[in-house]
């Protein structure tokens, strides 16, 4: 376990209030990497208490994701020193002055779209792709007053962090946090890229290449929404037993055939109605492009590095027809989409519990980005 440290009074010039009063701040224990490639280390950090439009959030768990090991190796900015952590649950222990939505005491589930109500796209009623997300406005620092940039602005290797109030959403206080944390962030993005992006329904035949942790939420979606068909596509056999046990009625190893060939065969012929890419490389998305059915729908919701590009034929495009789409965190409202979620696992419909394959001190950290990078694990939950 980390070490809970209290709050306590720091004078500089970034924590003085403007009628010349010393600002409270609280010391506490957090995990950052300083450098790109650098360790993951237990550092002591300084949050200060919330501004307008703020909440300060005690965390109870978060997840390691595979978006934290890419801050570390610096593929998402050169941003560091970074806070790491974002897939998380906590309870509101203070808000700003104006923060009306949640209060001190609730049980939240953290996210990084907070919605601004005012952009193009929410004023047109698709507040789920909102353009102008809102993130705390002051900054946690190292002692020495190094300032931090939490991970998709959220930060949640820590005992307590700071975020805008709209990256709050309350949940049931009842659900179990290690679980419910994982909406923040993976599993949201494979349960969404099947129920939002690709609109599966009941009755249909969904493909999903890549068996991680977005692959197979990707594969519990689908389940969820009535599909009747679900084909799991991995080169590990580990894998694609962990998708059957969340949903998947058949299973394709792609290393051993053509995937494309094989949805094929599993589908009449035809292809499957929604094909999901959960791995986000030019080979995986041309395989989803050509297993869809005529006027299927392709969803990438793995992400591609900026070197990547992709090549197709043009006529192949117009002549298959359908959707080809990608998936933002699921397309998800956390607002609508988070309670909705915890209540389906509450009724036993959803198993996130599946999803949880170890808890750990914040301590491990890093031991745990191994175990990642090994495919041993779903999801290492930190507990706090």
């Amino acid at each position: 376990m980390g070490i809970r440290s209290g709050p306590c009074f720091i004078k500089g010039p970034a924590l003085l209030e403007p009628e010349g009063n010393i600002s409270m701040v609280h010391a506490v224990k957090g995990v950052v990497v300083r450098s790109k490639g650098a360790p993951a280390t237990l550092e002591t950090i300084l949050v200060p208490e919330p501004g307008p439009g703020e909440a300060l959030v005690d965390i109870l768990t978060s997840g390691v994701c595979h978006t934290d090991l890419h801050y570390k190796l610096g593929g998402i900015s050169d941003d560091f020193p970074f806070l790491l952590g974002h897939e998380a649950t906590g309870v509101v222990s203070a808000v700003g002055p104006d923060v009306t939505d949640v209060a001190p005491g609730d049980r939240v589930v953290l996210n990084w779209r907070a919605v601004c109500g005012n952009c193009r796209a929410c004023n047109r009623g698709q507040a789920q792709y909102c353009f102008n997300t809102h993130n705390a406005t002051q900054k946690m620092t190292l002692e020495d007053g190094t300032e931090l940039s939490p991970a998709l602005g959220i930060g949640a290797f820590i005992e307590k962090t700071l975020v805008a109030a709209g990256q709050c959403t309350k949940v049931d206080p009842d659900a179990d946090a290690a679980a419910v944390g994982l909406l923040g962030c993976g599993v949201m993005a494979g349960l969404g890229a099947a129920l939002n992006t690709g609109g599966v329904k009941r009755g249909d035949s969904v493909a999903v290449i890549g068996c991680g942790g977005v692959g197979v939420a990707a594969i519990a979606g689908a389940a969820l929404a009535g599909a009747t068909t679900i084909i799991a596509v991995d080169i590990d056999a580990k894998k694609l037993e962990r998708a059957k046990e969340l949903g998947a009625t058949h299973t394709v190893d792609s290393s051993a055939g053509d995937p494309v060939e094989e949805i094929r065969a599993l589908t009449g012929g035809f292809g499957a109605d929604v094909v999901i890419d959960a791995v986000g490389r030019p080979e995986t998305y041309k395989q989803a492009f050509y297993a869809r059915d005529l006027a299927g729908t392709v969803v990438l919701v793995g992400v591609p590095t900026p070197e990547m590009t992709l090549e197709l034929p043009l006529l192949d495009v117009f002549g298959r027809g359908g959707s080809l789409k990608s998936s933002w965190y699921g397309d998800c409202l956390p607002s609508r989409d988070f309670p909705m979620l915890v209540d389906l696992y509450k009724q036993g419909k959803l198993d996130l519990d599946a999803f949880v394959t170890e808890r750990i001190t914040i301590n491990q950290v890093e031991d745990a980005f191994d175990k990642m990078h090994q495919g041993a694990v779903l999801r290492s939950v930190v507990e706090l």
